[in-house]
């Protein structure tokens, strides 16, 4: 398969040229390209995008799913350590009894 002589920032500057207001035809013609070509590479880019958010939005699901998990560990802990230290409150009074 033939490489292509564009790099990726070429293609993404290249595409953003349409979103200036220049048309495709102009676009093509400047840089030497079919059409088809410009519009395979806007599609590839919509498609990465939308890769790129959804792993941001499983990312951000994760981050909250492991800080609620957080939150409820550091109250469990809590908890045992107020219990732990009442604990050792009776059983030092115990000992002051007998």
């Amino acid at each position: 398969m033939k490489q292509s002589k564009f790099t990726e920032t070429q293609r993404m500057a290249i595409l953003a040229k349409q979103d200036a207001g220049q048309s495709v035809e102009s676009i093509c013609r400047e840089h030497q390209i079919s059409p088809a070509t410009f519009y395979k590479w806007k599609k590839e880019m919509a498609i990465e995008q939308d890769e790129e958010k959804r792993r941001l939005k499983q990312l951000e699901e994760e981050n909250a799913r492991l800080k609620k998990m957080y939150a409820e560990l550091s109250l469990d802990q809590s908890i045992l350590q107020q219990g732990y230290e009442m604990l050792k409150k009776y059983q030092a009074q115990d000992a002051k009894k007998k």
